[in-house]
């Protein structure tokens, strides 16, 4: 059963996948961030460790703050929901970066 801080915790990760699909879409990264994240599958028990290995890279691509995209890797949810939304971006029409 869902309660009100179920939703919220629903409404909040949709707002961080959004933001940062749309940081990657900017950067012209969709394509690779989906290969990516579908090649990660089998390390993501791996996940804090994963973060500390790639985040010199996503300090770059994210200016240096990371806490929304952090949130969003924490959890496989995230995880999927982000990929989707990429894929869903990817075929959008007239939103390429």
């Amino acid at each position: 059963m869902t309660g009100p801080r179920g939703f919220e915790a629903e409404e909040i990760r949709e707002e961080l996948v959004e933001f940062v699909a749309r940081e990657i879409q900017v950067r012209g990264l969709t394509a690779s961030a989906v290969m990516f994240l579908e090649a990660s599958r089998p390390y993501r028990t791996l996940g804090s460790q994963a973060m500390l290995f790639f985040d010199p890279v996503l300090r770059g691509l994210f200016n240096g703050d990371l806490a929304e995209m952090q949130r969003v890797l924490a959890d496989d949810t995230g995880i999927e929901r982000l990929i989707e939304r990429l894929e869903e971006m990817d075929e959008e029409p007239g939103l390429d970066a």
